[in-house]
């Protein structure tokens, strides 16, 4: 998030430039919260709130040490960045344009740790418990090319990374002719999770419409809308077409109500014969027990605690499947590259250090992974994968966001 590079800066406001200054002093130790918050802000965060989350940056960052860059949007709003001793944390914040200008809005959007590095990024992915896997590649002309890298051969459970798959085939069909983004089919079966779960059966809806939701959202009925839709056969197939490298572990592709179903106790003979199975035997099983392997058969309960089976009944890939599958986006995806920058996956303020920024992630109990597809400032391209796994234990989810978005940061500049 920071040292954002604008287009165009607001001229400077000296009540915004006297507030940013404050700020350094009221991070530092609490007191005169009144005069310089408005009293809407204060209703929101109250003082001991904000002074515990004061005290949470000095435990994490250290001593509050200078003022940085001070870059302002308009009169009133803009972004702030404040030195600690071992980071540099952004804000964004607002001041009301009536005097004496109190601060109506401040947030924290984004820290960079001072003298980082990718090896320091990739000794914590390391440490983390369970398995982790991450990789980084430039993308040009030719085949992409890893600069740095741990475990990226390394299949790994990668949950509604998957999706990227669907989206892939997608952006094929409509290259080829065979599909246009404004085709309009009914919504399939419902599956759990997301805004269209509440919708109308089989109510209209644009591919585009349905890809959005799928990637944007994770929605995982418009995700087994499309995967049915398009032919699974044909999603498939897109795996060899984007060079994975043991699609026999991968294939078929599950659609989330089928994973979800695969996974209940009521399955387990099911999950056993799938695990073992070939490709062929597998889809075989999936038409013959398809009555047992819907939505409606599941207690989510029973797979939303735990992880459960991450190792047999999931979607695999490693880092470097992720790369080939983003590098093939990058230059075949046509209209399904606005569609990957809806959300990119990290702080706004640090997505705006890049000219695009694209991203798919997946998580469920044990599984995290996170893929983005990014363009510098200067026009060059990377493609980030990593993705944890732990078998034995729910993960901290936010570590990994930080930690690639210390990647991402580290890649920006």
């Amino acid at each position: 998030m920071l040292s954002i590079a604008l287009t165009a800066q607001a001229a400077p406001n000296p009540t915004y430039q006297t507030r940013a200054e404050q700020l350094l002093g009221l991070l530092t130790s609490p007191g005169d919260e009144a005069d310089y918050f408005s009293s809407l802000f204060l209703d929101a965060v109250p003082v001991d709130r904000w002074r515990a989350v004061a005290a949470d940056l000095r435990a994490q960052h250290g001593r509050p040490l200078a003022l940085g860059a001070v870059r302002q949007d308009s009169a009133t709003a803009g972004q702030v960045e404040i030195r600690y001793e071992r980071a540099t944390v952004g804000f964004t914040l607002v001041v009301a344009p009536q005097p004496p200008g109190r601060v109506v809005g401040l947030r924290i959007v984004g820290a960079r740790t001072a003298n980082d590095s990718m090896a320091k990024v990739m000794a914590e992915i390391a440490a983390l418990p369970g398995t982790t896997s991450f990789a980084v590649a430039t993308l040009g002309e030719g085949p992409p090319k890893l600069r740095a890298a741990h475990r990226a051969d390394a299949a790994m459970a990668i949950g509604s990374s998957f999706k990227l798959t669907i989206l892939s085939e997608l952006a094929r069909a409509v290259g080829a002719g065979e599909r246009r983004w404004s085709d309009v089919i009914p919504l399939g079966a419902k599956s759990f999770s997301g805004r269209l779960l509440h919708w109308p059966d089989r109510a209209p809806m644009t591919l585009h419409s349905l890809a959005t939701a799928m990637i944007a959202e994770s929605d995982n009925s418009a995700t087994d809308t499309l995967l049915l839709a398009l032919g699974r056969d044909k999603v498939d197939a897109m795996l060899a077409t984007t060079g994975h490298a043991n699609p026999d572990q991968a294939l078929p592709l599950l659609t989330t109500a089928e994973a979800f179903a695969l996974k209940i106790p009521a399955n387990a003979d099911l999950r056993g014969r799938y695990a073992t199975a070939s490709p062929d035997a597998r889809r075989a099983l999936l038409r013959d027990a398809a009555s047992r392997l819907t939505a409606d058969k599941v207690d989510v309960g029973s797979v939303a605690e735990v992880p459960t089976a991450i190792d047999s009944i999931e979607w695999f890939a490693s880092p470097k499947d992720m790369i080939g599958l983003l590098a093939w986006l990058r230059l075949h995806g046509g209209e399904a590259l606005p569609v990957l920058a809806v959300n990119p996956g990290i702080p706004p303020a640090d997505a705006k250090r890049w000219r695009y920024l694209g991203y798919k992630g997946g998580s469920e109990p044990g599984v995290m992974a996170m893929n983005f597809l990014a363009q510098r400032q200067d026009g060059s391209w990377y493609a980030v994968s990593s993705s944890w796994n732990d078998a034995a234990a729910r993960l901290d989810e936010p570590k990994l966001v930080a930690l690639m978005t210390r990647a991402l940061n580290l890649l920006a500049e």
